[in-house]
């Protein structure tokens, strides 16, 4: 009789290692799953697809946003800084530039730009035939806080027929996110933009 007992104790003690055995590998196996189809999930994530002449779809890989904000960030800065910087004696031309970049940019910029037509430094371009130009030496971007900083080192000339003066450039601003468009391709606003330095550097007589 007792040998009977231990032998049904044996049997139970066995039984509760099965079945503990079973639920460990049932849990491992669904964890297991669950990451699987998570990581599934975020590869199908990563993909686009593009309907080509309106008849079949076509997939294409996409990086994460991220991956690519801090050169998009910098980009965004030196295409604003081109635009407004870069002046030729030619009234549509100077509108053109302007309003590209005043879509990149806030008050700041338009309060900046208001003052110097108002300055009436646009008239005196054109009346004197005179291109201004911008040569963009370097972006920093500080991504450790939102809005991102930014500072712009670079140099500007002012070309005129008996001279070209050379000036620098250093200005900072901070970047916010915004929707993307055609005319901000890379959903960023410049805020708080300011002038640093533009003083002269030199006068090469021509």
């Amino acid at each position: 009789m007792f040998k009977s007992l231990k032998n049904i104790q044996g049997a139970f003690a066995l039984t509760r290692i099965y079945l503990i055995l079973i639920t460990v590998i049932s849990i491992s196996l669904g964890g297991y799953a669950i990451y699987e189809s998570y990581k599934f999930a975020e590869m199908q994530r990563e993909k686009i697809y593009v309907l080509d002449g309106g008849t079949s779809l076509l997939m294409a890989l996409s990086q994460d946003v991220q991956q690519n904000r801090v050169a998009e960030a910098r980009s965004h800065v030196k295409r604003f800084h081109e635009h407004f910087f870069t002046i030729s004696p030619d009234k549509e031309a100077i509108e053109h530039h302007i309003e590209y970049a005043l879509a990149l940019a806030g008050k700041e910029a338009l309060e900046k730009y208001q003052r110097m037509r108002e300055e009436g430094f646009y008239d005196r371009i054109i009346a004197a035939g005179i291109n201004c130009e911008i040569r963009i030496d370097s972006v920093l971007i500080d991504e450790s806080t939102y809005p991102f900083k930014a500072r712009l080192f670079g140099k500007t000339s002012v070309v005129r027929s008996s001279n070209i003066t050379y000036r620098n450039l250093e200005t900072e601003c901070e970047l916010v996110n915004c929707s993307r468009s055609d005319n901000n391709p890379h959903g960023f606003m410049i805020e708080r933009w300011r002038i640093l330095d533009n003083s002269d550097i030199s006068v090469i007589n021509r």
